[in-house]
């Protein structure tokens, strides 16, 4: 009988221990919190941060962040050499342009709006020590349009200026059924590199091996569809359609590097014959329902299950909820509330299939001003760091090879439960209380949220219970075994009504910070330098010359001594400078397909007032799907917005284009 007794006793402390230990048998344990973040070992099982327009000082300093909030891999903007526009101005949109640095001037390390080669290896290297993959968007299909920009060097390489570009490259593209136009003509009005030239793929091949010697883990190809296939039509130049072989196979590391195509689906866009030729390509058709799904509280199976591409592909693709070209061209940053993107995040990361990627918005952007902060090179919105986030991104780690299913509990279509086979749920709710009761797919026992890391479930018989219902707008995260208890970085920030362009004699700032004790500041201002500590809720005053830019810097460590670091930028107003065009100034659109055949033009300006009413004057048609609008007044910073009467562009509510002469404006 002892001997019964004893073995029945280790027997119990063996299962305790395992349940301690490991989070078995569904038992809660309080974990200790751990800065040792564990990352998926491959890109496809974790997660991709885009740094859009981070500049890699501020990605290098903001490491540690990125792996506490779960992901795996961070993305780039393109670090190639590019046009120095408007005076290498530093704004997103203004002064300075975000898409400067996709108008490529040579194929080397480096531009003036991220950084140099030594920094984007010392980011690189800091990278490695965490364990996070690097992959750098790339272009290889176009130059800037200011073609006497082009390096000399790229030039010579190539065989000259007639062999860089496609003979067709002086046509504007229009028909994109049209695969030769689609892979020869120009898109957007910038010149189409003839990728198919030996010499160029040449030239192309030694920076992206100069990349993956540096630590680059893989690519995001811009524009992929616009660069032939391998049966695709192509120009009697003698040259092969082989640049996607290339530059998959001819790479250090082949074998290893993550790559993957921006192929935005529509007409004859040949999507799984470029993930044959590439790997992997972006799912814009799902990213386009999945936003639809969350603005119209409507998460059944029908809007967000299907990826839109063959199902032997579905594990080859790259999803997001939103994009960098969607945010900005689109009016999605008017749509879609920061909540409602982190709920669509949710399901996309929760999810078997594909690799999420989270584009981080602008600093201090919002559903009322698009670019916030709007500076090139700073780190963006707080969101990557948000609970949600960091719960999703380690859970996707965890559930990996687990398989799915989408349920939708009590048959209330506005939540969704993502089951990953026994082993966790995400549950997902847009709006209204979600009462529990429902069938879940979990082993019996209780089940924190991982999310808020307070509220507990318990799982009986089948049956998903709380002592209270979910609320709206909520994303709830249960799982017991590979739970990690991570710890949650710092958080510095100023206040949400700061201003960052100010035009007074002194600016006053109120400083933030959370989960941390040991917060400071160092301001550089004019000719003062300051360095000091604060908390929460404290002010400083700022003030320089007219004209001139301060850069406060704020950092912090969480209780275990990792360190969160902000860059924030603050300009006195001098005179203010706008753009003045003529009367008799000209530009030009390419209606897309779907677009009614009556364009208009409505054209605005923020001193000056509009010229007319919506929905604007009638543009003229000048043949094969181009219009035209000549200005009839002198104007102070025109804006312009086109449209059939249903369609627009830019979107709903987003600020018009600004009017630059003899520009040929193209929906992307």
């Amino acid at each position: 009988m002892k001997k019964v007794i004893s073995f029945l006793l280790a027997v119990t402390i063996i299962g305790s221990m395992a349940a301690i230990f490991t989070g078995c048998n569904n038992t809660l344990t309080d974990q200790p919190e751990t800065t040792d973040y564990k990352l998926a070992e491959n890109i496809e099982d974790g997660s991709i941060l885009h740094c859009f327009s981070w500049d890699f000082n501020t990605i290098k300093n903001s490491m540690a962040d990125i792996a506490a909030s779960g992901f795996t891999a961070l993305q780039t903007s393109p670090i190639n050499e590019c046009i120095k526009g408007e005076n290498a101005g530093m704004q997103l949109y203004g002064e300075g342009k975000w898409y400067y640095h996709y108008q490529p001037t040579d194929w080397t390390i480096g531009n003036y709006q991220l950084g140099t080669k030594d920094e984007f290896k010392a980011m690189c290297e800091e990278a490695d020590k965490y364990g996070i993959k690097v992959i750098v968007d790339v272009l290889p299909n176009h130059t800037t349009p200011a073609t006497t920009e082009v390096n000399q060097n790229l030039i010579d390489a190539v065989g000259g200026m007639d062999k860089l570009y496609h003979k067709n490259s002086q046509y504007d593209l229009r028909d994109y059924s049209d695969r030769l136009a689609c892979t020869t003509y120009k898109m957007g009005g910038l010149p189409d590199v003839n990728t198919e030239n030996p010499k160029f793929q040449e030239y192309y091949l030694k920076f992206v091996n100069e990349c993956i010697d540096l630590g680059v883990d893989g690519f995001r190809y811009d524009t992929a569809k616009h660069i032939g296939l391998p049966d695709d039509p192509k120009e009697d130049d003698g040259y092969k359609n082989n640049f996607w072989e290339r530059v998959t196979t001819e790479i250090h590391n082949a074998d290893k590097i993550f790559n993957y195509g921006e192929v935005l689906q529509g007409n004859n866009d040949r999507i799984n014959d470029y993930i044959a030729a590439i790997g992997r390509t972006t799912a814009s058709t799902y990213g386009d329902r999945i936003r639809n799904a969350v603005t119209q509280n409507n998460l059944g199976s029908s809007m967000i299950k299907d990826y839109f591409i063959r199902e032997e592909n579905t594990d080859k693709i790259v999803t997001w909820v939103e994009s960098h070209d969607n945010y900005i061209n689109d009016g999605n940053w008017a749509q879609m509330s920061e909540q409602q993107v982190l709920l669509a995040y949710s399901i996309i990361a929760a999810r078997k299939d594909g690799t999420p990627l989270f584009f981080d918005r602008p600093y201090h952007a919002s559903q009322e001003d698009q670019w916030g902060m709007n500076r090139i090179g700073a780190a963006g919105s707080d969101m990557f760091k948000s609970d949600i986030v960091r719960a999703i991104n380690y859970f996707r780690i965890a559930m990996n090879g687990e398989e799915e299913e989408l349920v939708t509990p009590n048959e209330d279509t506005t939540a969704v439960v993502i089951e990953r086979g026994e082993k966790g749920a995400v549950i997902v709710n847009t709006t209204g209380q979600l009462e529990t009761g429902f069938d879940i797919n979990l082993p019996d026992g209780s089940y924190k949220d991982r999310v808020d890391k307070e509220t507990v479930y318990t799982v009986s018989g089948g049956k998903l219970t709380s002592e209270k219902a979910i609320p709206e707008n909520t994303t709830v995260v249960l799982y017991n075994e590979g739970y990690v208890n991570y710890a949650s970085p710092a958080v510095v920030s100023v206040d949400e009504d700061t201003e960052f362009i100010y035009d007074e004699e002194t600016l006053e700032v109120t400083l933030h910070c959370e989960n941390t004790d040991n917060a400071k500041f160092h301001l550089e201002a004019g000719d003062k330098v300051i360095d000091a500590e604060f908390k929460d809720g404290e002010t400083i005053k700022i003030n320089q010359g007219q004209g001139e830019t301060a850069v406060l810097t704020l950092k912090a460590s969480n209780p275990q001594g990792i360190e969160t670091y902000r860059q924030v930028f603050f300009t006195r107003e001098g005179v203010k400078v706008e753009s003045k065009v003529a009367k008799g100034t000209k530009v030009y659109f390419e209606k897309p397909d779907n677009w009614g055949e009556k364009i208009n033009a409505y054209v605005y300006s923020d001193s000056d007032g509009e010229e007319t009413a919506w929905p604007g004057l009638s543009m003229t048609d000048e043949g094969d799907g181009k219009y035209s609008y000549t200005c009839k007044y002198d104007w102070n910073t025109p804006k312009i917005i086109f449209n059939d009467g249903t369609n627009q562009y830019p979107g709903a509510n987003a600020e018009g284009l600004l009017i630059e002469e003899g520009k040929t404006y193209t929906v992307n």
